[in-house]
């Protein structure tokens, strides 16, 4: 499982804003979420059944980015889908389309938080992304 989990830093989790559902005569799929690292993103999708086909779904973002399927997993009804590269910086929204027929159809679009460009103020380690606060135990 640890090989499915991008390298780099977890940045943000984005949630449906509506109920991501898509179902049609060949699947039957709700996009749950999508984790956004540093190095890609991770859809996490819960399916019809356990013996469901797995979803397929591209990613399309307002630059145009072409995100690239590197690796999927199936966890019982659940499908994780880790895609490459991550959101570049100034991205608005990511849209999550079902590829299932000839005409991929939107499932669900995802208002994506403002990411910094490289070097800005709080980005500690170079990879274009605030550093996350530092956790402190309560005295």
């Amino acid at each position: 499982m640890r090989e499915l989990i991008p390298s780099g830093s977890l940045r943000g989790m984005l949630l449906p804003p509506t109920y991501g559902r898509h179902v049609t005569d060949s699947t039957a799929f709700t996009v749950l979420s999508v984790e956004i690292w540093t190095t890609g993103l991770v859809v996490n999708i819960q399916m019809a059944s356990d013996d469901g086909p797995e979803p397929n779904i591209i990613l399309q973002d307002h630059f145009g980015t072409k995100y690239s399927l590197r690796n999927s997993a199936n966890l019982g009804s659940r499908n994780l889908q880790v895609f490459t590269p991550s959101v570049p910086p100034g991205t608005r929204s990511l849209t999550v389309k079902s590829a299932d027929d000839a005409h991929a159809r939107p499932v669900v679009t995802f208002a994506v938080p403002l990411l910094t460009m490289r070097d800005a103020p709080g980005d500690s380690d170079g990879d274009g992304y605030p550093s996350p606060p530092e956790l402190r135990r309560p005295a």
